[in-house]
């Protein structure tokens, strides 16, 4: 099956210094990276969010590896002239694949990535345990997404909370399934991805949230505090949306990101 695309575009067409691609995470789509988007700070550069096909009701490909979506978005980094990368949580992860695999030189911002198995959220983890039993894996994914905007509505701002929750209900039960069944066979590949991101040579920005439900142990800290071109940015005030929850702060951390690039 062919991907599909859902494409927003914020900026200067033509004329822009830099450009940027922005990858939402997991069950996500360019929606949530409106906010970002609509920040004074960014407003010079060239922004190009695209949802990772599969996704908010695009068609997925038929390898949905974590590899293959590298590949994929770095394919459409090149033809869009893009020189950032930016991705928010499964889509961070797909962005530190990019670089890891040589497909992408950086500067990366990554907003809440998942380094290793045990530091992503404990939900996702029974999803991914349920989605193998056969018989009931799609019944259970169907059942989540019907559940996940009414409890994702707690956790965003409440003035964007309806539009984003219902955006995330947009999703096929049976890919989401197998999407996370390849996130979770790629996080077995690579116990830690710590070293695979410092290992790159890219430059990168953490972007954490100060109450993110995603993880950070103790030893993966010291790993990225050690790398040079790593630089770690912990958000008052926000959890694992950092993107919705605190939009100028983000947009703030891309500038820096993109003057550290030499351009297109």
């Amino acid at each position: 099956m062919s991907e599909s695309w859902d494409v927003r575009r914020a900026g200067p067409v033509e004329a822009a210094p830099h450009r940027v691609l922005m990858i939402p995470g997991g069950l996500c789509t360019t929606e949530f990276y409106a906010d970002v988007m609509a920040e004074p700070a960014v407003a010079g550069l060239g922004l190009v969010a695209a949802t990772m096909p599969g996704f908010g009701g695009t068609s997925a490909p038929d390898d949905v590896t974590m590899e293959n979506y590298a590949r994929l978005m770095a394919d459409f980094a090149a033809d869009a002239a893009c020189d950032v990368v930016v991705g928010h949580s499964l889509g961070a992860n797909v962005a530190i694949e990019m670089a890891a695999e040589g497909l992408f030189p950086g500067p990366l911002v990554l907003l809440s990535p998942t380094f290793s198995r045990g530091d992503e959220a404990r939900f996702l983890g029974v999803m991914n345990s349920v989605g193998r039993v056969p018989g009931i894996s799609t019944a259970a994914w169907a059942g989540m997404l019907k559940l996940l905007p009414k409890a994702m509505k707690r956790e965003l701002p409440p003035r964007r909370a309806d539009a984003l929750a219902a955006d995330m209900g947009h999703n096929d039960p049976d890919t989401c399934r197998r999407i996370v069944r390849r996130y979770y066979e790629y996080l077995d590949r690579y116990p830690s991805l710590v070293e695979r991101l410092c290992d790159s040579g890219v430059s990168a920005w953490v972007v954490r949230g100060d109450h993110d439900e995603v993880g950070l142990t103790d030893g993966e800290r010291q790993v990225l505090e050690a790398c040079p071109r790593i630089h770690l940015v912990t958000v008052p005030d926000a959890g694992h949306t950092v993107l919705v929850e605190q939009p100028a702060r983000v947009a703030d951390v891309v500038l820096e990101a993109a003057s550290a690039s030499p351009g297109t």
